[in-house]
Order: C-alpha cells, then structure tokens, then sequence
C-alpha cells in the first residue's frame, strides 16, 4: 500500500512536471512524438500532421520531469549521470531524458506508445503498401518465415511489426509468443503470450536465451541493437522459425548489411551465412513526406558466394509508373 501511494504521489508530481497540454497530448491517439529541446521549446508530431510547436517549458519543469522519470526507473539523474532511458510511468511511453554537461539545458522526447493497431487492409488502403506487399506478407506468416522490419527513426517500423503480429494471431490463434522488449512498444492480444523486459542487469542476449526454455512458437524481439542479433539468428535457425523483428535501416538490404554489423559485434566477422539462412523477408519501410511507405520488401533465399540471395517485391512507385 504504502508503495502504491508512492508511485500515485510520483506520478501527480510528474503530470504537474508535464502540465495540462502534454498529459492532453498524451493520451492524444494521434501524437506520435513529444520534445523539448534544450532551449525550452517543444515540439509535438502527430500523424499526418507533421511537427508543430507545441510552447515553452522551463528548465526547472523539465528537470522535475526528467528526475521524476529516473525516480521511477530506480535511479538518478544528475551531473554524473545525465542520461536516462526507460518508460515514462504514465503509459508506459519510451522516455529518453538528459541534463548537463551532455546538454546545455535539460531536453527530453516522448515516443507515445500507439494505441491503435492498423490492420494490414489499412496499409493497402491507405496506399502504405501495394496488395501484391500485403500478400507476401501474409503467405509469410502462413509459412512460418522470419520477417525482418526495417526503417529509420520515426518510420513507423513498431506500428508495421504490430500489424504483423496481428496477422500472426489471427492466422495461428494458438501459437505461444515470447515477445521480448528494451521498452514494452509491441502490442499483442495473443492468449498464449509472454512478454519479457530488459533491465539494468539483464540484458536482451540473456532475455534470448531463457527465451529457448519458455517453449516458444514464435520469438519476437522488439528491436534489435546490438550483438543478441546473433543469438536471435541462431534461435530463429533452430527449431522455431515464423519470428519478428526489428531493425533500424533505412532500406532491406542495408538491413541486412545492419545484421553483419550487430553479429560481428559477438563473433567478430559478419555471420552473413547465418544471416542468409534465418531471414526469409525483409521489410523496409519510411517516411513519405508527413505518411508513410512500404519502400521495399525482399525474399532472402541465402548467402552464397559473396552475395545475398533475393527477391524483389514491386514497391508503390514502380506499381504506380506500370499501372
């Protein structure tokens, strides 16, 4: 009881922090990102709408803010240490916070966790991906393939992996998923599901191998960042394909070119037959201007020789100029 209150207390300390406008756009289903940059002004993106400037907060604001949110995580937030990443303890939004000396004035963004799933039809509707992407990706998740989602920042590669698993739920409503996150972003409604979290001291890699002894159909890790690309790999190619992931690239073949980096990490060379063997699709998606596209989608058929084996989906624009 006593904790409950605590955290009530901390969370009011940090809506006063934010005020009105922000905890607004925070449940706001159409804000995607939330900023302020050192020199006090924030910036709001929403989707279809760009970004806008939203007003000014004070440092002082902004440093309740940061050290209510490193309160939460169990930490500090000062000269010593000036960065914190973690949730935001009002929904669980992606927080990434700093202070001097890395900044010259406390500065903060928000990534507001979606809060509505598009559907794959929605993606065709609205012109983000061509029928012929959708079907490839829906004969792949048939097929137990291991799908690779690849974009830069803010392309919307989280939302695309949420319609993906979506699909896989409907498809095989009876698949276990073992989901594994740095920050809880991938929404699934499965029945059969377990979601782990990254700490301080466990560390994706480590997620990934008590992963192996939770039975899982599927392996879906939010994102890979570092050197548990290797281990994913190696999980996806022994014994339990049809998983998801993600990674930050701006086209699918720089993805996989992503991988060979994130595995040489570990192993000290790029893995690329590893590679080759556990991914079967690559999806690449970005911005369009204030929406977004599908700009590729690649079947990986192997590595051989000094090359990656694929094959090329008709993106939008190329659909666009043959019609």
């Amino acid at each position: 009881m006593t904790q409950l209150r605590s955290h009530s207390r901390l969370v009011r300390k940090l809506q006063d922090a934010l005020g009105d406008q922000l905890c607004v756009a925070l449940d706001d289903a159409t804000v995607v990102e939330i900023m302020l940059n050192p020199d006090g002004r924030l910036f709001i993106e929403r989707l279809g709408r760009g970004i806008a400037p939203a007003g000014e907060m004070s440092p002082a604001a902004a440093e309740v803010v940061i050290g209510s949110v490193a309160h939460a995580l169990q930490s500090e937030a000062d000269h010593e240490q000036p960065i914190i990443s973690g949730e935001l303890p009002i929904g669980g939004h992606r927080f990434e916070g700093l202070l001097p000396p890395v900044v010259s004035a406390p500065s903060f963004t928000i990534r507001r966790r979606a809060s509505r799933l598009i559907p794959l039809d929605d993606y065709v509707k609205n012109q983000v991906m061509t029928e012929a992407q959708a079907s490839v990706l829906r004969s792949a998740i048939a097929s137990r393939l291991n799908i690779v989602i690849s974009g830069g920042t803010g392309s919307g590669k989280t939302t695309l992996a949420n319609a993906v698993i979506a699909e896989i739920i409907k498809t095989v409503p009876e698949d276990r998923m073992v989901i594994l996150e740095d920050t809880a972003e991938i929404q699934c409604a499965a029945e059969n599901a377990v979601c782990l979290h990254t700490s301080d001291g466990i560390d994706m890699a480590r997620l990934l191998k008590s992963t192996m002894r939770l039975r899982p159909d599927r392996i879906i890790v939010g994102e890979v960042r570092d050197g548990a690309a290797l281990t994913l790999l190696k999980a996806w190619n022994t014994g339990h394909p049809g998983g998801v992931t993600t990674v930050h690239s701006n086209t699918a073949m720089s993805a996989l070119r992503r991988l060979e980096q994130l595995t040489a990490e570990v192993s000290h060379q790029p893995m690329r037959e590893v590679i080759g063997e556990a991914v079967d699709l690559v999806v690449s998606i970005e911005r369009a201007g204030r929406s977004r596209r599908v700009r590729d989608v690649i079947h990986v058929a192997g590595f051989s020789g000094a090359t990656y084996q694929t094959q090329h989906c008709a993106q939008i624009d190329e659909v666009s100029h043959a019609a």
